[in-house]
């Protein structure tokens, strides 16, 4: 029997990393967690600890630094085809790197009812993401978003489920649905305007998730799916992650209280986890795009 080393990459993880536009009197800021990692042939450096292909990650980290400024961050999706390309064609003996990024949004301060020019709040809503792979088979684009927190007091649905003895679950045709989505989608192009296509895929789930009447989670996540793979065709692949945050009905009639459909109990855990991939049937292959480092993004 023999051991062999098999798939291997390393990097730098959540390089956090604020860039501040100050060319005018009106500031710009993008607020960004960024993590890189390199593919090639580095396995002596696992098998004899030999460094002498190893792109330091404390090198790959100040990569990121400088093309925040160098490059610019004009969308998180073209700052890592920048970033990527660079370590796979300027470093050898790199033959792929993996770009996963998360982008925290920020709003203007209203200071007397006009936009503040450079005071900022912290947005509170989802978090997007990038992640760009880039080697010999090809450039890879995955945009998405996770932690978009999404509830609706009415318009779900969950009966007529499979049972055995231990069902204990009541049928319900009007209950609170909620979750925290997070989904990533892969392009068939790189010719692409990232900032315009972001929120209108954002607006088409939540449109979906607000106005379908729901038989379950798992119909909501395929209706997502397919509004954004209609609008956009050069949008190959959708994966969806979305857990089922439970809202039960609280025995608030043993207080002399009563409770119809109003006060809830929100329970965290255990909860459903439920997952879904679209894919057209004649999308490209997606090579490595979905090996993750982080797993991030």
């Amino acid at each position: 029997m023999a051991i062999i080393l098999g798939d291997n990459q390393y990097g730098k993880a959540e390089s956090r990393i604020v860039r501040i536009v100050r060319d005018s009197p009106r500031h710009e800021i993008r607020d960004l967690n960024v993590t890189t990692a390199l593919r090639g042939p580095f396995e002596p450096a696992y098998l004899v600890g030999d460094q002498s292909n190893v792109l330091p990650t404390d090198t790959q980290k100040n990569t990121a630094y400088a093309f925040t400024k160098s490059k610019g961050v004009e969308s998180i999706e073209q700052y890592g085809l920048d970033l990527a390309r660079h370590f796979v064609h300027e470093i050898d003996p790199v033959e792929g790197a993996r770009i996963e990024i998360e982008e925290f949004a920020w709003e203007r301060a209203v200071v007397d009812g006009t936009e503040h020019d450079h005071t900022w709040l912290r947005k509170g809503q989802e978090v997007r993401t990038a992640a760009v792979t880039v080697d010999s088979s090809g450039e890879y684009v995955i945009g998405g978003l996770k932690d978009l927190v999404l509830l609706k007091s009415t318009g779900s649905e969950f009966a007529g489920f499979l049972k055995d003895e231990y069902t204990t679950l009541p049928e319900t045709h009007d209950r609170v649905m909620a979750t925290a989505l997070d989904a990533k989608w892969r392009f068939s192009s790189l010719d692409v305007d990232w900032n315009a296509v972001y929120p209108t895929i954002k607006a088409l789930m939540v449109t979906e998730f607000a106005t379908l009447q729901s038989l379950a989670l798992q119909q909501t996540l395929w209706h997502m799916g397919t509004a954004v793979m209609e609008e956009f065709p050069f949008i190959a692949e959708v994966r969806l992650k979305a857990p089922n945050k439970h809202h039960f009905d609280y025995d608030i009639g043993r207080f002399g209280v009563e409770n119809h459909g109003e006060v809830f109990f929100a329970s965290d855990r255990a909860y459903g986890l439920i997952e879904a991939t679209l894919i057209r049937d004649d999308a490209p292959p997606a090579g490595e795009a979905w090996r993750a480092s982080a797993g991030l993004a």
